[in-house]
């Protein structure tokens, strides 16, 4: 009878632990400053993000085993499946839930972390606005960084040869919109998973955008699932 009592303890732990090791990353409570004036990281507030604003699981952030050739510290961006990949080496990379653009919106190529910002301030190309102003809605020429605008808690502008490509990978204030095809073309993260990135991609980082087709991800990587010791132990 003590066999079988410590046995079943034992079967408990197990599958106890086990439940650790596969659940996702959940996404860290998100940061609102006490002011538009004050966005400091020190004035800023924890405040928790509602259930039903938060995306689905499959897109929460994770540790996964990625085999692919690119080096470390590369951004592999996969638009048809809706996932950013940072590279991290040994065939290991951490993964996020992203929305990406619309129908019409859709973009692919090779491109550089050319400027980085924390609470950015949103310009919105003429383009856009004229776009929008069409539909009755006003857009502004500029708005100021802070929760309440659309590029979130940071971005990454994305430059090709030099040249700002008015693409950025940016957080959002809408976090239900993470999985779906909602922008104008770029890449939109939860406000904490942005600055989970944004403190590892530096300047000059490479980052391969696959288009909404999925045309070449095969060749480009293969994600192989859930790393469960560098959920577990790798933070």
């Amino acid at each position: 009878m003590t066999l079988l009592r410590r046995s079943t303890r034992l079967a408990i732990l197990a599958a106890s632990a086990l439940g650790l090791l596969i659940a996702p990353v959940l996404p860290e409570a998100q940061a609102l400053p006490r002011s538009q004036s004050a966005l400091t990281e020190t004035s800023l507030p924890v405040i928790q993000v509602q259930q039903s604003q938060k995306p689905k699981p499959e897109f929460w952030r994770k540790k996964v085993r990625l085999q692919t050739n690119e080096r470390p510290g590369t951004i592999i961006i996969d638009t048809n499946t809706k996932y950013l990949y940072y590279v991290e080496g040994n065939n290991r990379a951490t993964r996020y839930g992203v929305g990406v653009g619309r129908d019409g919106f859709g973009w692919s190529g090779t491109v550089n972390v050319g400027r980085k910002a924390e609470w950015p301030d949103w310009r919105p190309p003429a383009s856009m606005i004229a776009r929008e102003r069409k539909k009755g809605r006003i857009l502004p020429a500029h708005m100021k960084g802070g929760p309440d605008n659309p590029l979130g808690a940071r971005a990454l502008y994305l430059y090709k040869g030099g040249r700002d490509t008015i693409f950025r990978i940016h957080g959002t204030n809408q976090p239900w919109t993470i999985g779906q095809n909602m922008s104008s073309g770029c890449i939109r993260m939860m406000n904490e998973d942005v600055k989970h990135l944004y403190t590892r991609a530096g300047v000059g980082s490479k980052v391969i955008v696959i288009g909404p087709n999925g045309k070449g991800a095969e060749k480009l990587y293969s994600d192989r699932g859930q790393d469960l010791l560098g959920t577990l132990f790798g933070g």
